[in-house]
């Protein structure tokens, strides 16, 4: 049997009827935006993540936009992005009013540091966005330090701990992505704004809303960006789930190193106090389209992520100054691959996967 890099559809087959009755009843009460399942997901999630609030949108670009916005970003001012993670992070900073300025990333854990960010400060800089690359959580304690609000992007790493921390909590705000395909996924788009700040809560919460309070009056040039009914019944019914399955995923990704998979390539390295959520399993080899396609002969799904990095895609150009260099994200790029993982895959297909790199690296 094929082993796909993402499995979403196995982990759901026991809850379908009871997402079917749960989309059934939000049919008959015939409430579709902002009512109470919204409601009583953002409870229910900000209870999970130990925050204050929470505050459902329509997708996680539209999150990191908002929040910026309710940070108070203003035209031109300069936000510190790493250039190894995916277009939204920086784009919603250019929607957001702001500038991205692009930074460097570790080379084991595959997130901004306190030093990567730190040379790339300025005098307009005002904000930090810190992705959750692939899962594992970002430093974001040690980026608070600079004094600057940082956004912790979540969008890969529900699920996540640091320091016995969820992911989401770890920062001034975070945001979330439930794409069908993250760890936490709905039956189409969706995200989230988390924080435990009651007034930039309050400004999330109106600019998600045309800027609007009272759907009357307009003190905001906001946003029509609201997580819908049916999907927050959906979320509701998996979120109870989501901590079984990030123990899936670690049991897979712990079955990696043990499988000798090392002795291969080089594995990713969380740091210490971290429980990542592994939303992808990235290994980093000297040649991994070749990899990619000896796995495609065993039936095994592969592929390679941020190949481009954010500061050479051709949008971000007015924003990069010449000669910026990113060693660490240039080689992570070309050398990265992830590996099939879900919370269901077995023993026998993390030995599989195992067994097809070591082939290819005896053949040389």
């Amino acid at each position: 049997m094929p082993i796909p890099l993402f499995d979403t559809m196995t982990p759901l087959a026991p809850l379908r009827d009871r997402i079917v009755a749960k989309l059934g009843e939000v049919a008959q009460d015939a409430r579709f935006i902002l009512g109470p399942e919204v409601e009583a997901f953002e409870r229910e999630f900000a209870d999970y993540l130990g925050v204050r609030h929470v505050i459902g949108v329509a997708n996680g670009t539209d999150a990191i936009t908002i929040a910026l916005r309710a940070l108070g970003l203003r035209e031109g001012d300069e936000v510190v992005v790493p250039s190894l993670t995916f277009y939204a992070s920086a784009e919603a900073v250019v929607n957001a009013g702001g500038r991205p300025v692009f930074c460097d990333v570790d080379p084991d854990t595959r997130n901004i540091t306190l030093g990567t960010v730190r040379a790339a400060l300025t005098p307009r800089t005002r904000a930090i966005v810190a992705v959750d690359l692939f899962g594992c959580p970002a430093p974001v304690p040690e980026l608070r330090e600079l004094g600057l609000p940082v956004l912790e992007d979540a969008a890969q790493a529900a699920g996540a701990s640091l320091g016995g921390r969820r992911a989401g909590a770890l920062g001034e705000v975070a945001t979330f992505s439930f794409y069908p395909s993250k760890n936490l996924g709905c039956f189409g788009d969706g995200g989230a704004i988390a924080t435990d700040d009651d007034a930039l809560a309050e400004m999330v919460r109106a600019l998600r809303f045309h800027g609007s309070r009272d759907k009357v009056s307009f003190d905001y040039v906001g946003y029509n960006s609201r997580l819908d009914e049916l999907q927050a019944a959906i979320l509701r019914v998996l979120l109870p789930e989501l901590d079984a399955w990030t123990e899936g995923r670690r049991r897979v990704a712990q079955g990696y190193g043990q499988a000798g998979l090392g002795d291969h390539a080089r594995l990713p390295r969380p740091p210490a106090g971290a429980a990542p959520a592994w939303h992808l399993y990235v290994i980093l080899h000297s040649h991994p389209e070749e990899l990619r396609t000896t796995l495609a002969e065993h039936d095994i799904h592969a592929r390679g992520y941020y190949r481009t990095p954010l500061h050479r895609q051709v949008a971000m150009r007015p924003y990069v100054d010449d000669g910026l260099k990113l060693p660490v994200t240039y080689e992570l790029a070309a050398t990265n691959l992830a590996l099939p993982l879900s919370p269901v895959m077995s023993d026998e297909q993390v030995g599989q996967v195992a067994r097809a790199v070591a082939e290819f690296a005896r053949a040389g």
